[in-house]
């Protein structure tokens, strides 16, 4: 079974196993709007939770995407540097950017649910 957690930053993470799965929320896509380029890190990469993991270039501006937990890169979706429209399509699907070999599970407790996730974006506006 895997969970989806998401960070302040508008990254979601969903976690089966060991490996989370990287995104950015359909929120922050909308805000970036037509994404342009992604930047994905190497596979191999060692990250701190916080850590910059990616670039996003957007018609609007420049973002980066953070690593919402620590661990190792074990794979990028080279679709979305190919085809960077697949963020704004399917971006808690398969506008995903990479995957992370969890290095801390207890870092996942830092992470806002879904519900939480959905108030917090409510008290942006």
């Amino acid at each position: 079974m895997s969970e989806t957690k998401y960070t302040e930053d508008h990254e979601w993470i969903r976690v089966e196993g060991n490996v989370g799965t990287v995104g950015i929320t359909d929120y922050a896509q909308g805000q970036l709007g037509d994404i342009v380029f992604v930047e994905l890190p190497e596979v191999g990469k060692e990250l701190d939770q916080g850590d910059e993991a990616c670039v996003i270039d957007s018609v609007k501006a420049a973002a980066e995407v953070y690593a919402p937990v620590g661990g190792e890169i074990v794979e990028t979706n080279d679709s979305v540097t190919d085809k960077p429209g697949i963020v704004n399509e399917d971006a808690m699907g398969e506008g995903w950017f990479f995957k992370i070999k969890i290095a801390d599970a207890a870092e996942l407790d830092d992470l806002m649910d879904e519900d939480a996730y959905k108030a917090f974006v409510e008290g942006l506006s």
